[in-house]
């Protein structure tokens, strides 16, 4: 499979990490846009945000997702990419577009787990369960009506990543 490979979801639903498998597995390349940001920018996404604002932030998303989008390529994307149409539509045209989909239980507890309070600044200042429940609300349509294939992300990395590779299989034989 040449095509790139987004991986879209909230904070929190594995998509670096299954990113990191599934590239080592399908033997492609791996990028998380948000650690390319940050690298490109030499600043973490809060004092991005903090500097210059949500909005100027959700620009350099958007080129960076343009920027690293190449074959054979999976990209972990922020939790936020899809809220812009045009990406939404550029994902769903250039590549295929995984939902790593969990419930809002599974993602608090991973977040409370491995809390990145620098890289990944609060989005409503409300207490992290709050928080993931109103923005998964906000986003699980958008989520939905950009990908190709919504897979479940509560499960362990590797089993997510059996359940892309099957979908991803079944897609290409029919």
């Amino acid at each position: 499979m040449t095509q790139p490979i987004f991986l879209v979801g909230p904070r929190g639903c594995g998509k670096t990490t299954v990113g990191l498998e599934l590239a080592r597995v399908s033997q492609s390349q791996f990028v998380d846009t948000d650690h390319w940001l940050q690298t490109q920018a030499r600043q973490t996404i809060a004092e991005i945000v903090e500097k210059e604002g949500w909005e100027s932030f959700r620009a350099r998303e958007s080129d960076t997702l343009e920027a690293v989008t190449a074959p054979s390529t999976i990209i972990a994307t922020g939790g936020g990419i899809i809220l812009a149409e045009r990406n939404r539509q550029f994902m769903r045209e250039k590549g295929i577009v995984i939902y790593l989909c969990a419930p809002v239980s599974t993602l608090v507890e991973r977040l409370e787990a491995f809390p990145e309070e620098g890289q990944r600044p609060t989005l409503t200042g409300k207490p992290i369960s709050e928080e993931v429940s109103e923005i998964l609300a906000e986003r699980d349509a958008l989520y939905r009506e950009a990908a190709h294939h919504v897979i479940d992300a509560a499960q362990s990395p590797e089993q997510v990543v059996n359940q892309i590779v099957t979908a991803l299989r079944l897609a290409c034989a029919s």
